[in-house]
């Protein structure tokens, strides 16, 4: 996948690639750029992708061979990594299970947290959820979600774009988090996180993962139910080291 890499796997672009990526004076700040910008840039350099995910209902712009960065030198990429531009397999499993069950955010105050690509956060605001967040650090991601909006005939969440994870608990009804448990300090401060959003308003917590080891090996998995297992389609299947299936959990800490 993507032209930055050596390999035609988008975990290892992201995961292996990025961290090794060449820092060029050609790099440039998001804060440099207009939205507007920041917009065009995007839809230029992006493929509009439907029904080939777990979600073929919701279109997304994404990465593709037909985009050029799919093949360039990854010096010329002007932002930060862009993890918005992969459907993710556990974000997958997380939109589709709340459209399949539009009750779980009818209504509700929602944080889709490292919302991404704003897919699930898409997913909240087909389900008629009362109020929707989207946080993501990366000030793109922001841009993109609402592209994607757009796309969709949604009207656009919240985007925020400051660190949420360790601020005070604020009175969400519905925290969603797709993918987040792919770093095992991450995955210790989502814990203490999630446990005082749930102490402290009763939050309900759901967790979208395709069995990555750092999630499967710690010690918040007790803490979690089992609500629904997605086989995933072929194509995302090669595209994440043959994962054949994603899940989703309920999260409920001991109060």
């Amino acid at each position: 996948m993507l032209g930055f890499l050596s390999a035609p796997k988008c975990c290892r672009y992201v995961e292996g690639f990025f961290k090794l990526r060449a820092q060029t004076s050609r790099r440039i700040t998001e804060s440099c750029l207009s939205e507007e910008r920041i917009r065009r840039f995007i839809s230029e350099n992006t493929e509009v992708v439907v029904g080939r995910s777990l979600t073929p209902e919701i279109k997304l712009r994404l990465f593709t061979p037909n985009c050029r960065f799919w093949r360039e030198r990854p010096e010329l990429w002007p932002f930060t990594d862009p993890y918005w531009a992969i459907y993710w397999p556990g974000g997958q499993a997380l939109s589709r299970y709340i459209l399949d069950n539009p009750d779980v955010c009818r209504g509700r105050a929602v944080l889709d947290l490292g919302s991404g690509c704003g897919a699930s956060s898409i997913a909240a605001k087909l389900c008629c959820a009362a109020h929707v967040v989207a946080n993501d650090i990366d000030p793109v991601a922001a841009v993109v979600t609402k592209l994607n909006c757009e796309l969709n005939n949604v009207e656009p969440p919240v985007c925020v774009t400051d660190n949420m994870i360790g601020s005070d608990p604020t009175d969400f009804d519905l925290i969603l988090l797709g993918d987040m448990f792919y770093d095992e300090a991450l995955t210790d401060s989502l814990h203490r996180w999630l446990d005082r959003c749930i102490k402290t308003h009763g939050t309900k917590v759901l967790i979208g993962d395709p069995g990555r080891a750092q999630f499967e090996g710690h010690v918040i998995r007790k803490l979690l139910h089992h609500l629904a297992q997605f086989e995933l389609p072929e194509s995302v299947r090669e595209e994440n080291y043959g994962l054949i299936s994603s899940n989703v959990w309920s999260y409920r800490c001991k109060l």
